[in-house]
């Protein structure tokens, strides 16, 4: 049985890419961070500290992200809000529409969003976004490909990408 949670409130799942702090606000899931990651939630902006067994935010998180994380799972379902800037949100629901095992570019995202200029500025929003891996900021690489920039760091990213790889492109690499 759940009990009453305070509107906004973290805590730390444990997975294969390390304790990820995650913040929920109401019935949704309002954070998810790496440790050392490059853009935290400002300090007293969190909430208490609550069990992750306690919550069905949390509960449902942990076990779509273990899911995800064992290869059974390629879509999440738990509910997300976010709280960006205009500009921000547009990225951030682009982002959220790139298909598992897909990636695109800054610039790609920029021309998506009508103006091929603003790659630089979607790079930001990009490095911002507020819930790592559900959505999904990881697929998003260099012009040439090349990995760039991760707020969980490059080998985290080169580790998402890889399970999301497609079975053809890995048998297809020589290393």
């Amino acid at each position: 049985m759940t009990t009453t949670q305070p509107p906004r409130r973290h805590t730390t799942l444990a997975t294969d890419l390390g304790d990820l702090l995650a913040v929920a606000e109401g019935d949704a899931l309002a954070g998810l961070y790496f440790p050392a990651h490059w853009h935290p939630p400002a300090e007293g902006t969190i909430g208490p500290r609550v069990s992750p067994t306690g919550d069905t935010v949390f509960v449902d998180a942990a076990r779509e992200l273990a899911e995800y994380l064992r290869g059974e799972r390629t879509t999440f379902t738990v509910a997300t809000v976010t709280h960006g800037d205009a500009f921000s949100e547009r990225v951030w629901d682009h982002l959220a529409t790139l298909d598992y095992g897909t990636t695109t570019t800054y610039g790609a995202i920029a021309r998506e969003l009508g103006n091929a200029g603003l790659a630089q500025r979607v790079g930001q929003a990009v490095g911002h976004n507020p819930i790592s891996i559900l959505i999904p900021c990881h697929r998003v690489v260099g012009a040439d490909g090349s990995l760039t920039g991760y707020a969980g760091g490059l080998d985290r990213k080169a580790r998402l990408l890889a399970l999301e790889e497609p079975p053809e492109a890995a048998e297809s690499r020589l290393f």
